[in-house]
């Protein structure tokens, strides 16, 4: 295939359709967990999920350089038509997930230790923030290779194959945790329980695709001394560990947001943890373009094509802007209908429509952001990611303080719009320094 079809916006928005689908499955995922916890008649099991599921996604997110240093890094060599550096790639990484993810685990007690000294909740909340960590901290060896996984496959364009495993995974713990809580009454127990059985049915069945996959174009002999190569493992530590920096500092900032909120009190929490659900709902969707855009900046460069490089930017950010705009058309269409779904608490219903206005404008507004993100990781610009991410974070906690005492919860939201903008503001400025790749 061509590189100019490469960087089309048709051949963008087709390499997105599958991302788009498999995307919408992990908000779905957690819509489910959130109108599960929502129907149960307290609003304690709603904040309970919001700060366990806030802590355990900045954990996990925070090794999102797992998934963004293996695409950055399989789509160049796939530019160079590199199987044996691309099969080096994918072990090397899926080593170090499995490491961090036991590493998580031992950690368990001083994760649970910080929940509770951070977070003013009541003992029956942090009960069940307890139970829910205990279960599905289980889980992270194996949703830390489902991010080297679909980083491997979207590193080679086949977005197909990345989008059916997180489908696979989205939809069988959606599943599970509605017989869980349903059936067997396990109420966030069983939330829990079905993401960690999901997790490991999808690494079974990937890794063993996988395998099969690159078996027959995989010319030399896999050795140690090559796996653990000394140059090789640098390069993927300054990468993975500017991503580190970076990825951490986002899930903190979002975080940020949950913390503010119980201070606000557990009604607002609450509430809070239904608006996200949008947010999140729209920043995967959106993704899909970034996602797609990995891929194809990471293969512009390797083939070392300046115009394609910027036809498929300039392509890309027109297709996300455009889709943002559809998204907060979409929100304030079905807003009301979506709020009923995700509880029947009425005073948390009522809470809710007073911020509808957030719901509508970031969208679009944080769609460049997003596909900002996926530019410099397919160009493997990851220090500028890196510094660009702790300016914005300091502006946004410092920001966040001034507007949450002047407007309250709707200050909260200003500040996660304002956030967005700076982010953008911030990787605009860095954009040059990749085009000196060429």
């Amino acid at each position: 295939m061509s590189t100019s079809i490469q960087t089309s916006k048709s051949y963008l928005f087709k390499l997105s359709i599958p991302i788009f689908f498999s995307n919408i499955a992990i908000p779905f995922a957690g819509l489910i967990d959130t109108g599960l916890m929502g129907h149960l008649g307290n609003a304690k099991f709603l904040a309970a999920i919001s700060i366990a599921t806030s802590v355990i996604t900045m954990i996990l997110w925070s090794f999102g350089f797992l998934r963004m240093g293996t695409v950055g890094l399989v789509a160049q060599a796939s530019g160079r038509k590199d199987y044996n550096e691309i099969n080096l790639i994918f072990i090397r990484n899926l080593f170090l997930a499995f490491f961090i993810g036991l590493l998580i685990i031992f950690f368990r007690d001083s994760i649970l230790f910080l929940i509770s000294h951070f977070f003013p909740t009541s003992e029956e909340t942090f009960a069940l923030i307890n139970n829910y960590i205990t279960i599905r901290i289980l889980s992270a060896p194996a949703e830390l290779v489902i991010y080297v996984l679909t980083g491997f496959y979207l590193g080679l364009q086949k977005t197909k194959i990345s989008s059916l495993l997180i489908s696979i995974f989205c939809v069988v713990n959606s599943i599970l945790s509605v017989i869980f809580v349903i059936n067997y009454d396990l109420e966030i127990t069983g939330v829990a329980a079905g993401t960690v059985i999901a997790a490991y049915i999808t690494v079974i069945i990937f890794l063993t695709l996988a395998f099969f996959q690159l078996k027959n174009k995989v010319r030399s002999k896999i050795t140690f001394k090559k796996i653990f190569h000394l140059p090789k493992l640098l390069q993927l530590f300054n990468i993975n560990f500017d991503i580190f920096i970076r990825t951490i500092l986002l899930t903190f900032a979002f975080l940020w947001v949950t913390y503010q909120g119980s201070k606000l009190g557990e009604n607002y929490l609450a509430i809070n943890s239904i608006l996200m659900q949008f947010i999140i709902l729209s920043s995967f969707f959106l993704d899909a373009y970034a996602f797609s855009t990995e891929a194809v900046i990471g293969y512009t460069i390797g083939k070392k094509s300046k115009s394609f490089f910027l036809t498929a930017v300039s392509n890309s950010f027109q297709l996300s802007i455009i889709s943002g705009f559809i998204i907060s058309l979409i929100y304030l269409l079905t807003f009301q209908l979506i709020i009923n779904e995700l509880t029947d608490l009425d005073y948390l219903k009522f809470l809710a429509f007073n911020y509808i206005f957030w719901i509508i404008i970031i969208p679009p507004i944080a769609s460049v952001c997003y596909q900002f993100d996926g530019i410099f990781i397919g160009a493997s610009q990851t220090a500028e990611m890196r510094n660009g991410m702790i300016i914005s974070v300091l502006l946004f906690i410092s920001t966040s303080h001034f507007l949450v005492s002047k407007f309250g919860n709707h200050g909260l939201w200003l500040s996660l719009l304002f956030f967005m903008i700076i982010r953008s503001i911030t990787l605009n400025y860095y954009f040059n320094r990749i085009l000196k790749k060429f």
